[in-house]
């Protein structure tokens, strides 16, 4: 599934091929490609970094944001894949096995998706926070709305990892997918967005 497709999907609440994994990896799109742009927009402003320093942390972002991008088509797929590998046969001992190999097979990338979604919404709020205090004081706004998102952002897709734990099987990939987890929650813990007023 493409980006765009993805994201319009998000947006009619009839549809439920996609979710909140999706929704959590385009929020966190969104917070790179606003982080970029405050980046920018702090180009020769003279404002505690240099111009490159600036140009490299809004190339990061736009990175960021498209990696994110797609991200949200992978987390959609993924549970495209959830879904076909439940509907298939069951009924020999042969198709039941294939059966089950399939279902945790797509369980198992159901929960790494968004893991890896994640892990690109902590790169995200560490570029806010790069940029926190010595970036253009007119982008403070769009810097804040980066943060939140990409606090949203992680905070949904750590949701949707843990949602599809259960079902997986094999504990060695559980226990590997939960250190994952709280090694990204450890790296934010302390990282909040500092209000306007």
């Amino acid at each position: 599934m493409d980006t765009v497709t993805a994201f319009l999907q998000v947006l009619d609440p009839g549809n439920n091929s996609t979710g909140g994994g999706t929704a959590s990896a385009l929020a966190g799109a969104m917070a790179a490609a606003l982080a970029a742009m405050v980046a920018r927009l702090s180009v020769g402003k003279g404002l505690g970094a240099s111009d490159t320093v600036y140009r490299e942390l809004s190339a990061t972002g736009e990175t960021l944001s498209a990696e994110l991008a797609a991200g949200a088509a992978r987390d959609a797929d993924a549970f495209a894949a959830v879904t076909a590998a439940y509907r298939l046969p069951r009924e020999t001992p042969e198709q039941k096995a294939e059966r089950a190999q399939a279902v945790q097979a797509a369980m198992i990338n159901a929960a790494r998706v968004p893991l890896d979604n994640a892990g690109m919404c902590v790169q995200t709020l560490e570029l806010a926070g790069t940029l926190e205090g010595r970036s253009n004081p007119d982008a403070l706004s769009d810097l804040q709305c980066a943060c939140y998102l990409a606090r949203a952002g992680l905070d949904g897709c750590l949701a949707n990892v843990a949602i599809n734990l259960p079902a997986i099987k094999d504990p060695a990939v559980v226990s590997a997918i939960k250190e994952q987890v709280r090694v990204l929650r450890a790296l934010t813990r302390g990282n909040g967005c500092k209000e306007t007023a």
